[in-house]
């Protein structure tokens, strides 16, 4: 069987490489062996086995996803709206076909059910086989898996009596199909989908080291929509910058979106948790004196 090749590896290293994301520099990982590579009916697909950061994820020639430290983003995209809202019940997941938000989610056993929406069936897929850490929940008896576009599934939930909790945009970077998530419209779905008291959070793509104009614009984007919103973070070495921003939203002027709701002992969120706890929730929303200008002007 010939050898697995992809573009984006030569000389035995992984290079993400973006001038039109993050002009002027590069994520570089040494690659151990390449695992998978294909091109599926949505995007390039790949998945090699690093020698410093596990098996690794690239959907288009970005990141997505590494065993070593995938769980920092799993963690604080979704237990930042969760812990934000008094009872969460039914959940809502776009994206995040590797299962890592889904194994997030379950954790909370207030959750009676958890619907994930991706369009992208190969990653689901690949993510059994090569991320099992991340994709073990996805059998759960509290979760539904759907094959389907998040925006029009969500079009046609806007019809129906049911409504979420909690919407989780775990979306790959505004390219392509995936810039629908980061418009105006997108949010006036998400409003509508949700409950009185619900909370939505959505990757922000950017982080406040790179394009802090557009952190600015997606932010004015969902004050248009929501009358409460929040810029958080988390720290991830393997993200553009280490760092990648947190868009936060509540259909509810008076929920304290920087101050979580419910809260575990601090022996049991360290149990359950590797990098979200209740000072973390709160100091996520912190932000250096030019970027808290800038973003939250």
């Amino acid at each position: 069987m010939a050898e697995l090749t992809h573009p984006s590896i030569k000389n035995g290293w992984f290079s993400e490489v973006s001038e039109e994301y993050f002009p002027g520099q590069a994520m570089r990982l040494r690659v151990d062996r390449i695992l998978h590579a294909e091109r599926s009916k949505f995007q390039d697909v790949l998945v090699f086995k690093s020698t410093d950061y596990g098996n690794v994820l690239v959907l288009d020639g970005i990141i997505q996803a590494t065993e070593r430290d995938e769980f920092a983003y799993q963690e604080m995209i979704t237990h930042l709206p969760l812990f934000s809202h008094p009872n969460p019940k039914r959940v809502l997941v776009i994206g995040g076909g590797d299962g890592g938000v889904l194994r997030e989610v379950v954790k909370h056993s207030c959750v009676e059910s958890a619907t994930l929406v991706e369009i992208d069936e190969s990653v689901i897929t690949l993510s059994k086989k090569y991320l099992p850490g991340m994709s073990c929940a996805m059998d759960h008896e509290k979760v539904k898996i759907v094959l389907d576009d998040g925006f029009k599934f969500l079009k046609e939930a806007a019809s129906l009596e049911t409504k979420y909790d909690v919407i989780i945009t775990d979306s790959s970077d505004p390219e392509g199909p995936a810039e629908e998530f980061f418009k105006e419209s997108y949010f006036h779905l998400l409003y509508d989908a949700l409950n009185p008291e619900g909370v939505v959070i959505s990757q922000a793509s950017e982080n406040v080291w790179l394009k802090l104009e557009n952190l600015r614009k997606l932010k004015n984007e969902c004050t248009r929509v929501f009358p409460n919103v929040g810029y958080s973070y988390c720290t991830i070495p393997t993200y553009t910058s280490g760092q990648l921003g947190l868009m936060v939203c509540a259909k509810s002027e008076s929920t304290n979106l920087r101050q979580p709701v419910r809260r575990l002992e601090p022996e049991e969120e360290s149990k359950l948790f590797k990098y979200y706890n209740s000072k973390i929730h709160s100091a996520s929303f912190v932000l250096p004196t030019w970027a808290e200008t800038i973003i939250n002007e």
